[in-house]
């Protein structure tokens, strides 16, 4: 490790399945998610998209219009949500501007909305593309990125920022932060894949974690020690999600970015965001082994890709503008 360069170490040894170019791919998770997305449509994949938004925001890196899902419990209540098995109490929260916005996505609409009855059919229209997601999705890639966030006292509705940061709830008492733990997520995760199997049997997924630090913490702690724990715990729970399901696995980008390996070398100035470079790299490293021209290739051994990668590269280093609801806590 210590006497190759950074760019060489490969901790792929294989992958269950490939990716075809007709597969439909759906991404969702933290912001590191984007740069997936936006490398399989540059690649010349089938990166599917079932609900359009504002492209100034770039929320076509998403399939559907959901914004950052940060936590396990975000992702099972969304899957919840779009197939009527939970209705949440919060319906709509207000700004101080006066515009109102959706709770479970404050930060799709730059504008926030006129009314609390816009926010609910915008809601349902998103639930529905959602829907349509989960249900005809091939291959499915979620970026675990937070065990940080803040759910409602009520019923137990996550939410992807705190209440206040980008619209303001009726009584603030009824919220509360939690950090999830090992045996919560594992329980989301499993969950989850039991419902999407249920509706998509042949779904493959793809589990990675988020490279990328906390931005902040709201445990009495410092913020290091707070991602270290953070990030490990995502790594276990992403081992327990892929271990013993032949139709999931894990790719390693935490590790191809914080290995000590990398000298830090992939990471900006400020010590979180990933470099170009960094971005380059990990996507590199996963289309070497998923990427593929055959449909229905199934092997243990990894293959040459059909894309030209070094093109795929040079389009990575010019990737800006990720949406990262997180950032809106600095403001």
């Amino acid at each position: 490790m210590a006497s190759i360069e950074a760019e060489d170490v490969d901790p792929v040894i294989s992958v269950p399945f490939h990716l075809s170019t007709d597969d439909r791919i759906a991404t969702a998770g933290s912001c590191f998610a984007q740069h997936i997305a936006r490398n399989l449509s540059s690649s010349g994949y089938n990166y599917l998209v079932t609900e359009g938004g504002d492209v100034r925001l770039n929320y076509t890196v998403f399939p559907a219009r959901f914004g950052n899902i940060y936590t396990t419990r975000q992702l099972l209540q969304l899957f919840q949500r779009a197939h009527g098995l939970f209705t949440p109490i919060d319906d709509a929260w207000i700004r101080e501007d006066g515009k109102y916005v959706d709770p479970f996505r404050p930060q799709v609409e730059p504008g926030g909305f006129e009314s609390v009855e816009a926010v609910r059919d915008d809601r349902e229209r998103h639930l529905t593309a959602v829907r349509e997601m989960f249900d005809t999705a091939d291959v499915f890639i979620f970026t675990l990125g937070l065990t940080e966030g803040w759910r409602s006292k009520l019923d137990g509705a996550v939410f992807p920022l705190a209440p206040g940061v980008a619209g303001s709830p009726a009584n603030f008492d009824d919220y509360e932060f939690h950090n999830f733990d090992v045996e919560e997520m594992i329980a989301d995760l499993r969950t989850f894949t039991r419902y999407v199997r249920t509706i998509n049997p042949s779904l493959r997924m793809i589990f990675t974690v988020s490279p990328v630090p906390l931005v902040a913490t709201y445990e009495k702690s410092h913020v290091l020690v707070a991602t270290t724990y953070s990030k490990s715990a995502l790594r276990v729970v992403a081992e327990h999600a892929t271990r013993l399901d032949p139709l999931s696995v894990y790719f390693p980008s935490y590790e191809i970015i914080t290995g000590p390996h990398s000298r830090h070398r992939f990471l900006a100035d400020d010590l979180r965001e990933l470099t170009s470079d960094g971005v380059a790299h990990v996507m590199s490293i996963f289309g070497r082994h998923f990427y593929s021209s055959s449909a229905s290739a199934v092997s243990s051994e990894p293959r040459p890709s059909s894309i030209d990668m070094e093109a795929a590269e040079r389009q990575m280093r010019k990737i800006e503008g990720i949406v990262c609801d997180e950032e809106a806590i600095d403001t």
